[in-house]
């Protein structure tokens, strides 16, 4: 006997016994009907992370679906999700389950540990001896000890003028999913208009505050620091680029100029690189970033 034969037989039964229709979480029931054309049950479990949350719509019996729809393509919010009685539908919290559980991976995953030598650039570590000292001690994720500024220093033969660094975060995922390629765009719009950069820094355990400790060693005039961002529901793979003019330790927070939300379903990384480098450009000739910079 298959699903369909056992789910007809129960509803025959109840039939007969004159009993009333049973309730699912105050929701009418309603026997479900297996489509003799599904492909073979192998066990496995679909990647519900896969489904875009645009296009995830479901909603019974809408009033207007197609305008709903052209709504949920603007945003990724979880519009649309439906409901089971007042409970939400299994794919709606399996999706929920799915991307909480991502987040965690990333503020708890690490980078390879040959990730900065494998793309050429400088790799330091920030005062935090393992991730568990970085999560708890932010303060710790903004300074060098000696032999890491005396890395920083051996490497950077000449005072840069703008140095780009690129911090692990909150987010490893973020940086490998799009460092490089934003990175790489920074470089190439600073050198069409003939500003020069630094060789890249890696700084592990990063917080944003530690490209100010870069340029206290480093004396360049604009420090950039990309950096991975506390994930969220949506993706775990945002990154943010800080932009500060004069960088050194104790900086006011409003002296940095911020370009969030860079990923896939964001601002890609590579565009989010070209207009960082346009807005280096505009911080170097007016000498100022951060609040100061939309005040000019």
């Amino acid at each position: 006997m298959n699903k369909q034969e056992l789910t007809n037989l129960v509803a025959e039964i109840l039939s007969t016994m004159n009993a009333p229709q049973p309730q699912v979480k105050a929701s009418e029931y309603k026997t479900v009907v297996y489509n003799d054309d599904r492909p073979e049950d192998t066990g496995a479990v679909d990647d519900v992370s896969a489904l875009d949350l645009r296009k995830l719509y479901l909603v019974d019996d809408p009033a207007d679906e197609k305008a709903y729809r052209r709504l949920k393509e603007r945003t990724p919010a979880r519009l649309g999700s439906g409901r089971a009685g007042p409970r939400y539908k299994t794919l709606t919290m399996l999706r929920f389950r799915a991307d909480h559980a991502a987040a965690q991976d990333a503020v708890f995953s690490e980078l390879p540990e040959d990730f900065g030598e494998k793309n050429g650039l400088v790799s330091v570590k920030t005062r935090c001896k393992d991730k568990d000292e970085y999560l708890t001690r932010p303060d710790y994720g903004r300074c060098f000890d000696e032999e890491n500024a005396a890395k920083i220093r051996s490497a950077i033969d000449r005072t840069p003028r703008v140095q780009i660094v690129i911090g692990d975060g909150l987010s490893s995922a973020a940086i490998a999913a799009n460092a490089m390629d934003c990175a790489a765009a920074i470089r190439d719009g600073l050198k069409v208009k003939g500003i020069e950069t630094g060789k890249g820094i890696f700084v592990k355990f990063c917080r944003v505050g530690a490209g100010d400790a870069v340029g206290d060693i480093t004396g360049c005039e604009v420090v950039c620091v990309l950096v991975g961002e506390r994930p969220g529901l949506v993706t775990d793979k945002s990154m943010s680029a800080y932009i500060t003019y004069k960088p050194h330790t104790g900086v006011s927070e409003s002296a940095r100029t911020v370009v969030s939300n860079i990923h896939a379903q964001g601002t890609p990384a590579v565009e989010a690189g070209a207009y960082v480098a346009e807005l280096i450009d505009t911080i170097l000739k007016k000498k100022v970033s951060g609040v100061g910079l939309h005040l000019e």
